[in-house]
C-alpha cells in the first residue's frame, strides 16, 4: 500500500512540476487590439453597455477594444461571426441570452 502512495505522489509532483514551464511558455495577453462584437444595431441600449464595457476593459488592459456593430438575424449575425473568428480571444461577444438559449430553438441551422 506504501509503494503505491508513493508511486501516486511522485506521478502527482513531477504532474506540478511541469505546469510552471507551461504558463511561461504563453504570449501575454493581450498585445494588440480586441474586438467587442455587439449583435445589435448602435444607439440602443445594448450598444451603449458594449462602450462602457469596452472603456472598462481599455483602462483595465492597456489595450484598444474596438466596438463592432453586428446587428441581425436576432443576434445570428454577431454570433456567427465570433463563432467564426480565429480562437485567440480577441474577438468577444458581448450578448443577452436569446442567443444562446431561444435563437438555436428556431433555427437548427445556426452555428
Amino acid at each position: 500500500m506504501n509503494i503505491r502512495i508513493t508511486t501516486l505522489a511522485l506521478a502527482a509532483l513531477a504532474t506540478l512540476s511541469v505546469l510552471p514551464t507551461l504558463a511561461l511558455a504563453q504570449d501575454n495577453w493581450p498585445n494588440k487590439s480586441i474586438a467587442l462584437v455587439v449583435p445589435y444595431p448602435p444607439g440602443g441600449t445594448s450598444d451603449i453597455v458594449g462602450r462602457q464595457v469596452a472603456q472598462l476593459l481599455r483602462e483595465e488592459l492597456g489595450q484598444p477594444v474596438v466596438v463592432e456593430n453586428r446587428a441581425g438575424a436576432a443576434t445570428a449575425i454577431g454570433a456567427a461571426y465570433v463563432a467564426r473568428a480565429p480562437k485567440d480571444g480577441y474577438t468577444i461577444l458581448l450578448s443577452a441570452g436569446t442567443t444562446f438559449t431561444i435563437n438555436p430553438h428556431l433555427n437548427d441551422k445556426l452555428q
